[in-house]
């Protein structure tokens, strides 16, 4: 298993590897940022293969391709990737909704997915997205960083399947309460 170590520099976020098996190891890997405007397909090819692999996986975002298409198509897209490998990415409509935040197995437990959400945070008052109820993981993650549940629907999903309606920010600025989330980490 591997443990990233992030120290900002410049727009990158620099990472270094540290191999727990028998002998300790050190790679340095740049993670780049980025945001891909609505209307652009640029890295939709990868953040499909990622959302794909996650789904094959894991089981869970179970979206067909039309609709994952469609939205990404509308969405601003926050991308981390190294190189051309892509580590995650948030695909958020214009009131702060996120349709979807997914982050690569390799990758997760190092905070890109709080960062993630941080970025979003950044651009709207107010952060919202749906998970599946039975999507254990996504919950415990989103509730760490703040989310209230606001209901549960039933028959959400195009399978049947239950979510949880999801709220971030209200009562006191949403930056400020991921800020100190990010800082006490």
């Amino acid at each position: 298993m591997n443990t990233l170590v992030f120290r900002c520099q410049s727009g990158a976020l620099p990472v270094e590897l540290y191999s727990r098996l028998r002998y300790v190891a050190t790679v340095s890997v740049n993670v780049d940022s980025r945001v891909v405007p609505p209307g652009d397909d640029e890295l939709m090819g990868d953040a499909w293969r990622l959302k794909e692999r996650i789904h094959s996986e894991e089981g869970v975002l179970k979206q067909r391709r039309g609709f994952f298409t469609d939205a990404y198509r509308r969405s601003t897209v926050h991308v981390f990737q190294t190189g051309e490998e892509l580590v995650g990415f948030a695909t958020v409509r214009r009131d702060g909704y996120i349709l979807f935040l997914a982050v690569s197995p390799d990758y997760r437990g190092e905070g890109f997915g709080e960062q993630l959400v941080a970025r979003v945070a950044d651009e709207h008052g107010t952060v919202t997205c749906h998970a599946r109820a039975t999507n254990e993981d996504a919950l415990k993650f989103y509730e760490s960083l703040g989310f209230e549940i606001k209901r549960r629907i039933e028959g959400y999903y195009e399978d049947g399947g239950d979510a949880y309606y999801l709220k971030l920010g209200e009562d006191e600025s949403i930056t400020k309460r991921l800020s100190e989330l990010v800082r006490r980490r």
